[in-house]
């Protein structure tokens, strides 16, 4: 990975030379490294924790009780939503009323 002196942002490979993806600052590839670049994620790749996020057929959690209807089954996904030494925070959806809430460990 290389990036921008002008302003630190990540650069990509464009015709033989490193692009700027922030500013378009050019610069020579500092690394005989191969660079590979991707310009979207895939659906298995996402995590959807916005509140209108589709959460079916993600992974499904037995071990909880939704405090609205009191079923014992939701989807989940999990995200770091705080620093990287603290545990991730999981993001329900009751599979049969559709309450949403987070656990934090």
């Amino acid at each position: 990975m290389q990036f921008c002196d002008e302003c630190g942002s990540m650069m990509k490979k464009e015709d033989g030379v490193m692009v700027c993806t922030n500013c378009g600052h050019r610069a020579e590839q500092t690394s005989d490294e191969e660079f590979v670049s991707t310009e979207s994620q895939s659906g298995e790749e996402l995590i959807e924790t916005e509140e209108g996020a589709d959460f079916e057929g993600k992974p499904t959690a037995t071990d909880v009780i939704c405090d609205e209807c009191g079923h014992d089954e939701a989807w989940y996904t999990i995200k770091q939503t705080a620093s990287a030494d603290e545990p991730p925070t999981r993001f329900f959806k009751c599979k049969e009323c559709g309450y949403r809430w987070r656990e934090y460990n």
